[in-house]
C-alpha cells in the first residue's frame, strides 16, 4: 500500500515540474500583418486623351466692318458663323493629393476645322439707303490651336469602381488662322461686282480657361479610364495682313480678327498611375472554441 502512495506522489510532483518549466518558457510572438493603409493616398500619374470638338465664335471683325457696324447699327448681319468639329490630343502628367483632389499639367493639339460664315448688308438698311448700295460676304478659312492648360479635379466619391469628378484648369492657347478668304458681291446704284480678298497665315497666343466634369472608371489599381466634357474658351484669333486679288494691299480692311472662341469637347483618356495605393492583406480568421 505504502508502495502505491509512493508512485502517486512521484507522479504529482513529475507534473508539477513540468508545468512550473511550462510556464517559465517565452512565450511566441503573434505573427505580424500589413497594418491597415490610410483613408488617402497620393502619386503621380499619366494621362492621354482623344476627343471630338464643337467650336463657335462670338463675331468677326476687320476695319471695314467695324467701320459699318459704327456708323449704321444693326445694319450688317451675320449668318451662320461657326466652325466644323475637329480631332483634339492631350497628354499630360498629373499627382493624385488624395482620394479626392488631384491637378495635371496638359499639353493638346487641336486639329483643324473649316470656318463658315457670311456678312450681308440689305438695300432697305440704313446703310444700304444712305449709299445705295447693298452687299454680302462669304467666309471661309480654317483654323487650329495648341493649349497649354494646368487643371485641377475635386473626386466626388466612388461607387462600383466610378467615381465622378469636377474640375477647372487657365492657361494659354496659340490660336492659328489660315486660309482665310472673304468673297463678295457688291450692288452699287444697281450695278453690281464682285471682289476676292485673301488674308495672311497668322497665330496669336491668348489667355485660355476651362471648366470639367466627367467619369472615372478604375480598371486596375494602375489605369483608370476618363470619360470628360470641357467647356474651353480660347480666346480670339488674327490673321495676318489682307490682299485683294490683284495683290493690292485692301486699306480699309488689313487684317480680321474673331472674337471669343469657345468650344464644347467631349474627350475619352487613360490615366495611368505611377505610385500605386498600397495593398492591404488581412489577417486570417482564427475562431474560437
Amino acid at each position: 500500500m505504502r508502495s502505491v502512495k509512493y508512485l502517486l506522489a512521484a507522479g504529482a510532483a513529475s507534473l508539477i515540474s513540468s508545468m512550473a518549466f511550462a510556464a517559465d518558457m517565452p512565450i511566441a510572438p503573434p505573427p505580424m500583418y500589413a497594418p491597415p493603409p490610410p483613408a488617402d493616398f497620393g502619386g503621380w500619374y499619366l494621362r492621354g486623351d482623344i476627343g471630338m470638338t464643337n467650336q463657335s465664335m462670338k463675331s468677326l471683325h476687320s476695319a471695314s466692318i467695324d467701320a459699318v457696324n459704327a456708323s449704321f447699327p444693326g445694319s450688317l448681319q451675320d449668318n451662320g458663323f461657326g466652325f466644323d468639329s475637329s480631332t483634339l490630343y492631350r497628354l499630360g502628367v498629373g499627382y493624385q493629393f488624395n482620394n479626392w483632389f488631384r491637378g495635371d499639367i496638359t499639353a493638346e493639339y487641336r486639329g483643324r476645322s473649316n470656318l463658315h460664315g457670311s456678312q450681308n448688308v440689305a438695300a432697305n438698311s440704313a446703310y444700304g439707303i444712305a449709299n445705295n448700295q447693298f452687299f454680302a460676304d462669304n467666309y471661309s478659312g480654317s483654323k487650329s490651336e495648341w493649349v497649354a492648360m494646368a487643371n485641377a479635379y475635386a473626386d466626388l466619391g466612388t461607387w462600383w469602381c466610378v467615381t465622378p469628378y469636377v474640375g477647372a484648369g487657365v492657361g494659354a492657347a496659340y490660336n492659328r488662322l489660315s486660309g482665310f478668304r472673304d468673297d463678295g458681291v457688291i450692288s452699287t446704284a444697281g450695278v453690281q461686282s464682285t471682289s476676292v480678298t485673301y488674308a495672311g497665315d497668322a497665330g496669336k497666343w491668348n489667355l485660355a480657361w476651362a471648366v470639367y466634369a466627367g467619369l472615372a472608371y478604375r480598371v486596375t489599381p494602375n489605369v483608370t479610364l476618363d470619360l470628360g466634357y470641357r467647356y474651353i474658351n480660347l480666346g480670339g484669333a488674327t490673321t495676318g495682313a489682307s490682299n485683294s486679288f490683284d495683290g493690292v494691299t485692301v486699306v480699309n480692311g488689313s487684317a480680321f480678327t474673331i472674337k471669343d472662341i469657345t468650344s464644347h469637347d467631349l474627350m475619352l483618356g487613360v490615366r495611368w498611375e505611377l505610385d500605386s495605393p498600397p495593398v492591404y492583406a488581412p489577417p486570417p480568421l482564427i475562431r474560437k472554441g
